[in-house]
């Protein structure tokens, strides 16, 4: 039996990773599978971790049909076992819809991974989707950590440093663009307490510096 399979948790918890490994793994048992994502960071039509790995993908555009897709390579003659799907929170819900009548129809196997919240604490929408349909739905064990060393549990935005909440969804940064030592856009992990005080380690930093305010943590 095929399975959809949801693998979840923050930035910097490995889930890029962990979706290469499982895409390794399967073609070394002679498995063939397709790699999807949307919106990498490393770009369009690619699939990457922050370790440096990558491989090429397929985008997902909003108006993508995964049971067209796969059907039309099956009655072309191709084989698919296996699918890895990365940066789920931002396919539709119908494009999620569609990944599980693929498991259930023709009996391929999905695995899936995304973030389950925006910068806003708000549920994706093909998370959300997922959490509703999954026949697993795992949480990586591997903690993404504050700048406060506590377990990060909140994905923020920032500009220049500094958390923002309002915004477009989906806006594609990544704090680690060496060309831009501070980006214009980021996006940074932290605990529930310093996310409630829009407290990024930049903020906190330029806090600790100033001595006319109290301790912050």
């Amino acid at each position: 039996m095929a399975d959809l399979n949801f693998y979840s948790g923050t930035m910097d918890c490995g889930k890029s990773t962990l979706a290469l490994q499982m895409d390794h793994n399967h073609k070394t048992r002679g498995r063939v599978g397709r790699v999807f994502t949307s919106h990498d960071r490393a770009g369009e039509a690619t699939l990457s971790s922050r370790l440096g790995l990558s491989v090429s993908a397929i985008e997902v555009p909003i108006d993508f049909n995964f049971w067209q897709y796969v059907v039309g390579q099956l009655t072309s003659g191709g084989r698919i076992d296996y699918l890895v799907c990365d940066e789920v929170q931002f396919y539709t819900r119908y494009q999620i819809d569609q990944l599980s009548k693929v498991v259930d129809e023709l009996s391929i196997d999905v695995f899936a991974f995304g973030i389950l919240t925006d910068f806003r604490t708000h549920l994706f929408e093909g998370s959300a989707r997922m959490i509703e349909l999954a026949d697993r739905v795992q949480t990586l064990q591997v903690e993404a950590l504050c700048w406060c060393g506590e377990r990060a549990t909140h994905n923020a935005r920032t500009e220049n440093g500094e958390m923002v909440t309002e915004g477009e969804v989906i806006v594609v940064g990544d704090v680690e663009d060496d060309s831009r030592p501070t980006p214009v856009t980021g996006y940074e992990v932290l605990c529930r307490r310093h996310h409630r005080r829009r407290m990024t380690a930049a903020t906190a930093k330029a806090a600790a510096l100033s001595p006319d305010v109290l301790p912050f943590i």
